[in-house]
């Protein structure tokens, strides 16, 4: 990293690799102003006895002189009274630290109050450690930057590239670690697809050479049946992605993993759904290479391994998750440079010969296929208990066999695996289990022991959307040439026509007139299911509503979902009363996730109702910064978006919210939700955003407007599910309610640049996506300067 000539010609918001290498931190000593008293004396002999004083140029911009190791060591032990390594709302200590200045050489003192600036202050600390700084110059703007700057330019220069992952042997040491793995042998361990000699005599040759990782390579027999998964299962192991081989000047060969990356926390593999999400967030931030890098390794499963898997571990064989590929690809396609026009073309050729393998042979194949209504379920193959689960995840299913066959837990166990116990009923709960986890959702009560058997409105508008989407690349991009890996050529009139039967199919079976919203399928007992999901709204995003649907689901059914923070993934009466006996679930109310929010921002935009996906994007937005201010910088996987709170007391907790000092990922797809959320925000919903301006008081008019059209029982109906959430949400989770030091950022903020939206014209692509996908914006013109805490 060059040094620049003017200390202070650097960016004070640039990204920590340059900020702490570069101008006035490129040394390891920092010159001070402060003169000697031979110096004073020297000049002027009738001057007054010298004293030391401040020389502050009160119309510079502040920065303090700070050693890195004591600050650290003393504002943690001031200030982190729960000793987490975390400066949050929740420590009790005086939410005030003192700093010198640089222009005086450290003398003259300045309070640094409240938790947002004391937070980003360890942060800060923690991040000019990383690059071996003993001692910095720290401007005051990266303590009191508009919280909302703060965080775009954190998950773009930080949170992406600690999330980035490959597979070769540079990396297989880190990336083979699973957390999930509960066997006795945690030996990194890959599995080489069947048709990959090459790749395999190479990660043979790793092994040999790095002994000391005790590095076990797997050949994958060529028909990977269940019964082979289940036999694997106490040998996990990591599934090979995409390599590129290179060959230098001297003929030497090189392979080099395709990147990806990873959603965070303890899933360290590439996962499916998660990754088009991840995607889009990539796409945001000019990350183009990695996207395209996601949707090569996609192709690669679908190849090797029969489908977009689950992720890229061996005990996930046998699992898919939502397919968002056609999209994903175009998506992709877009943004490659137009001088490599045919290079483009031929690449996402190859792409879209995946997907329509993987359409026909994972979707619209038994079991998934159910024949008699044309629609596709989440009905994976499998045998015995998932092994990625916490050990005791599935004790209170397997206690009542246990006592039946006079065993222990552990021994049953061991015993239904080897098909030594054989229980009807427990192989028809773990198939519905399987299914449940392959549709990303796990765990709901929506899908509580029947999810194999539903066509879910999720599922079938992605299918819908596949179908739409190879139809108009055929027309409106690929000149009409595309061919699946049998040489068959595809015509767009034959995916039209899928894609209308489709439609018809879900309007027939999914779609309820009189509730106005779309319910999943039971195709066993062939009724529709109660519970009303969030998810209905992804059929306006692949746009299979109608105009009078996505009408009746606006006016209708969109208050049922939402509420302060966002959407819920579903609503509190399909839940149903929460007890001991019967635990709250992740995927249900009261917790919103970022992919139902993206979808429905989409959605909503694409029929023309700007406002509600502006509103929407507010809520969630605001959700994520005011814990980005009071949580010292976290970003977690979801949220309890009725009690605003990411501490959740729910199965498997919460993801990324386990860090020391400072935030190194934030979570995939909640990363995207933020970047992609600031393109909807006008610049007055910006600034709000920039003072956690609470969205009722935002929306007040607009609210009123809605209260005003409904009639007196709807009111009354809407008042009560408001209050009846709110109760329900506190009653289950912790909502960080302690309102200690607080902090309340000033009204004197955000950025004046008006964005334009990430997802904007919709309509304006071939595949009714976005075709002008750009960062959103970063201008720091409006940093607060201080804001005002209490």
């Amino acid at each position: 990293m060059p040094v620049h000539d003017d200390p202070d010609d650097i960016d004070v918001h640039a990204p920590a690799s340059t900020y702490y290498t570069s101008g006035k931190n490129a040394r390891q000593r920092t010159r001070t102003y402060t003169k000697s008293r031979l110096e004073v004396s020297s000049t002027n002999k009738d001057l007054p006895p010298y004293r030391r004083a401040s020389h502050d140029d009160k119309n510079k911009a502040r920065k303090f002189l700070i050693d890195v190791e004591e600050t650290q060591r003393v504002i943690l032990e001031q200030e982190d009274t729960d000793g987490d390594y975390q400066i949050t709302i929740n420590d009790l200590g005086p939410k005030t630290f003192q700093l010198g200045t640089a222009d005086s050489g450290g003398y003259r003192k300045i309070d640094i109050r409240g938790t947002y600036m004391l937070s980003n202050l360890l942060q800060e600390l923690a991040l000019a450690h990383d690059y071996g700084r003993k001692h910095i110059v720290l401007d005051e703007a990266r303590l009191n930057e508009n919280p909302v700057d703060r965080l775009s330019r954190m998950i773009r220069h930080h949170f992406w590239d600690g999330l980035t992952r490959r597979i070769d042997a540079d990396s297989i040491e880190v990336i083979c670690s699973d957390p999930k793995n509960r066997t006795a042998n945690h030996n990194p361990r890959i599995y080489i697809p069947y048709s990959e000699t090459e790749v395999y005599e190479y990660y043979r040759s790793v092994s040999e050479k790095r002994s000391h990782l005790n590095l076990e390579v797997v050949y994958l027999p060529k028909d990977i049946t269940p019964g082979y998964v289940k036999s694997i299962n106490d040998r996990p192991g990591l599934l090979t992605l995409a390599m590129q081989r290179q060959v230098d000047a001297n003929g030497n060969v090189s392979w080099h993993g395709v990147p990806f990356a990873v959603p965070g926390g303890r899933f360290n593999e590439m996962y499916g759904w998660d990754s088009y999400f991840v995607a889009l967030g990539l796409l945001a931030d000019g990350r183009l290479e990695l996207a395209q890098g996601m949707v090569e390794n996609f192709a690669y499963e679908i190849k090797h391994y029969g489908k977009i898997l689950n992720a890229n571990r061996s005990y996930y064989l046998t699992r898919s998750q939502p397919p968002f590929l056609t999209d994903m690809a175009f998506r992709v396609y877009e943004r490659m440079s137009i001088h490599n026009e045919e290079e483009n073309k031929k690449w996402l050729r190859e792409v879209l010969k995946s997907a329509i393998k993987e359409y026909h042979e994972v979707w619209m194949t038994e079991p998934r296929l159910d024949k008699k209504t044309g629609l596709s379920r989440y009905r994976p193959d499998g045998q015995g208990i998932p092994p990625e689960t916490e050990a005791s995840h599935f004790d209170h299913i397997i206690e009542p066999y246990a006592k039946k066959h006079g065993v222990s837990i552990e021994a049953f166990d061991a015993l239904y695996n080897d098909g030594k116990i054989i229980e009807p009923e427990l192989d028809e709960y773990f198939l519905h289990d399987r299914a449940v986890r392959e549709s990303g959702h796990d765990t709901t009560y929506r899908f509580d022991k029947v999810c194999a058997n539903l066509a879910t409105i999720d599922l079938n508008t992605l299918l819908y959307k596949y179908e739409i989407d190879i139809a108009d690349l055929i027309s409106n991009v690929l000149d009409g040439e595309l061919t699946d890996f049998n040489g068959e050529k595809q015509v767009a009139s034959v995916w039209i026509e899928r894609a209308k039967r489709r439609q018809r199919q879900i309007d027939k079976y999914l779609w309820n007139e009189e509730k106005s919203l779309y319910f999943d399928y039971n195709t066993v007992t062939e009724k529709q299911e109660t519970y009303e999901t969030v998810t209905a709204f992804w059929a306006m995003w692949a746009g299979c509503a109608s105009e009078h649907q996505a009408r009746r689901m606006a006016k209708n059914s969109l208050s049922k979902f939402e509420v302060l923070g966002g959407l819920v993934s579903g609503t509190e009466e399909s839940r149903g009363n929460i007890s001991i006996d019967r635990p709250n679930r992740q995927w249900d109310f009261p917790f919103g996730w970022a992919p139902h929010q993206i979808m429905a921002w989409e959605g909503f935009e694409r029929y023309g109702m700007k406002d509600i996906a502006r509103r929407l994007a507010y809520r969630w937005l605001y959700t994520i910064t005011k814990s980005f201010v009071d949580f010292n910088g976290v970003v977690p996987e979801k949220f309890d978006v009725v009690g605003l709170s990411h501490k959740v007391e729910v199965e498997y907790g919460n993801v990324g919210v386990d860090f020391k000092f400072v935030p190194r990922e934030g979570f995939g797809w909640m990363n995207s939700s933020f970047q992609l959320g600031l393109g909807y925000l006008n610049t007055q919903m910006r600034r709000a955003l920039g003072t956690c301006t609470v969205p009722d008081l935002l929306f007040e008019k607009a609210m009123a407007r809605e209260h005003a059209a409904r009639t007196p029982e709807e009111e009354l109906e809407w008042m009560e599910r408001r209050r009846s959430s709110v109760i329900s949400a506190r009653n289950f989770t912790r909502n960080g309610s302690v309102s200690a030091a607080i902090t309340r950022i000033g009204p004197a903020s955000g950025a004046d640049s008006t964005s334009t939206s990430p997802l904007a014209s919709p309509l304006g692509s071939p595949l009714g996506s976005p075709r002008n996908l750009v960062p959103p914006s970063t201008a720091n013109s409006g940093h607060l300067t201080p804001p005002s805490f209490v």
